[in-house]
């Protein structure tokens, strides 16, 4: 179990206004990532170091985005104001997820702009709604090289989260400690005064840290 991403909905000026405000901030710029078609999103995505990326999705005008929890979701989040939607986790063997949580994970699809077809499986998006402060769960399946952070220049990394939650409740979500998944990250929990979930990410530049 590792943490994979990060996911950041589009504001109201829309997906490429979002990810270009956020890449000058950090001095990097994002890539269109693609659709993702059983959800009705779309996303851009700036690898970073350590098999980490940020991700800036929105949902589009289509069925799937009123249907699929993760299209609900972003919906939801962007109808706010746009903001951190929330954090995910890559885990080998998602069975083991689908029998603790009890439920089916579901396949997700997005083909990039060369073509590529990337495919992964994720379960966990209902609990996110529910409690923000909650990661979903994902399993790649595609090698390792084509995997989002591909690309990631080596000078940019995910320094810290902010998190306003709680971290027992995270670590029972899990299925284990909450270090787990974010060993390699400094994670400052906070204890929530309305909606629970990202404050904040920290991301380590050769300028110094950019708190988004």
């Amino acid at each position: 179990m590792r943490l994979d991403h990060l996911s950041y909905a589009a504001g109201p000026d829309g997906l490429a206004s979002t990810a270009a405000r956020l890449g000058a901030a950090i001095g990097r710029e994002f890539v269109d990532g693609g659709v993702h078609p059983r959800f009705g999103t779309r996303n851009m995505i700036l690898p970073l170091t350590d098999r980490t990326y940020l991700e800036v999705v929105e949902a589009l005008d289509h069925p799937a985005s009123d249907k699929a929890p993760f299209g609900q979701a972003v919906k939801a989040r962007s109808a706010l104001g746009g903001g951190w939607l929330g954090w995910a986790v890559a885990v080998p063997d998602i069975t083991i997820v689908e029998e603790r949580l009890g439920r089916s994970a579901v396949p997700g699809s997005r083909h990039r702009p060369d073509g590529t077809e990337l495919r992964w499986k994720q379960i966990g998006i209902n609990g996110l709604i529910a409690d923000p402060q909650l990661p979903f769960f994902l399993q790649w399946d595609v090698p390792a090289d084509l995997h989002p952070s591909t690309g990631a220049d080596g000078t940019v990394s995910l320094a810290g989260i902010e998190i306003a939650g709680d971290p027992q409740r995270v670590s029972e979500w899990l299925g284990e400690t909450v270090e787990a998944p974010l060993e390699d990250v400094k994670v400052e929990w906070v204890a929530p005064h309305g909606t629970p979930g990202i404050l904040a990410a920290q991301v380590l530049t050769p300028n110094g840290i950019v708190r988004i």
